[in-house]
């Protein structure tokens, strides 16, 4: 073998160790660490008006096919492949005349990115003026405590009265969660209307059925859309699909019906709590 092959054998070799060396390390890191350079936040802006979608779901997330109904296994299958539609748990930054609005605070949960991601933007829980809430299941309230501490303790609360009305009275074995959570930022809370005047010129519409208040809101050319869709892939090209989760489905399919066509012919920004990264898109997509 003449000796510049012989280089060149041996420094292949050495890449291919090397190579086989840094596979094998990142298959022993921890899956979170993989992951920290994922994309979990993005702006845009709209007049005076800066929006962030702020992910809190850590990894990929999927909503499984086997959670939709109204069209037929093949038709699903189809639209999502891969046996699930991709999705997020998100929530929204709106950052407008100095305030800080959050809507939704995700889940709570141990590996939730809410925090961080909000730290990442160099805002603490303290600096949050208003928080909106669309609903009260517990991937949009479970931020709200921490250790059964509240986390926004300067926070202004504004909930749907519908909503609120409609768990306060539920069952104790399915109300646990929102009574506490209620109970803790009750000196802060301001129970709100379709219609009603709210700060820095939000606009609440009721999107009733998924919950029995679910409340989404239009901010500036934007609709922070809530739980109006959990499977775009699906529900977008079929809005007659719900999800499981949807308590009263026919209402649920009227309501998305409604606001995709409100969307695209306002030329809105559709944001929504389980759109796949980035969270939001444009009324062209739709």
């Amino acid at each position: 073998m003449k000796r510049r092959e012989w280089i060149g054998s041996l420094t292949a070799l050495a890449f291919s160790g090397l190579s086989a060396y840094a596979n094998k390390k990142a298959e022993s890191l921890p899956k979170i660490l993989l992951q920290e350079e994922e994309k979990q936040t993005e702006s845009w802006t709209q007049g005076n008006i800066r929006f962030t979608w702020l992910q809190d779901n850590n990894g990929e997330k999927r909503m499984p096919n086997s959670l939709f109904s109204g069209a037929d296994a093949e038709t699903i299958q189809r639209l999502s492949p891969e046996g699930g539609a991709l999705a997020t748990i998100s929530c929204f930054l709106v950052q407008s005349n100095g305030k800080n609005i959050l809507f939704d605070t995700g889940n709570g949960k141990a590996d939730s990115r809410l925090l961080p991601n909000l730290a990442s933007l160099q805002i603490q829980p303290e600096d949050i003026d208003y928080l909106f809430l669309t609903h009260f299941h517990g991937d949009h309230i479970g931020g709200m405590l921490s250790q059964d501490k509240v986390v926004f303790t300067q926070a202004e609360v504004y909930v749907p009265q519908q909503e609120y009305d409609a768990w306060i009275q539920m069952p104790a074995d399915k109300n646990q969660q929102v009574v506490k959570t209620m109970k803790a930022y009750e000196k802060k809370l301001h129970k709100i209307n379709g219609g009603d005047k709210l700060p820095e010129g939000i606009i609440a519409l009721n999107a009733f059925g998924h919950t029995p208040g679910h409340t989404i809101y239009q901010v500036k050319n934007t609709l922070i859309a809530g739980d109006l869709l959990h499977g775009a892939a699906i529900q977008i090209p079929h809005p007659e699909v719900c999800a499981s989760f949807d308590m009263d489905k026919k209402l649920a399919i009227q309501c998305r019906k409604q606001y995709l066509q409100y969307v695209k012919d306002k030329h809105l920004t559709l944001a929504g709590m389980h759109l796949p990264v980035p969270g939001f898109m444009d009324w062209k997509k739709i």
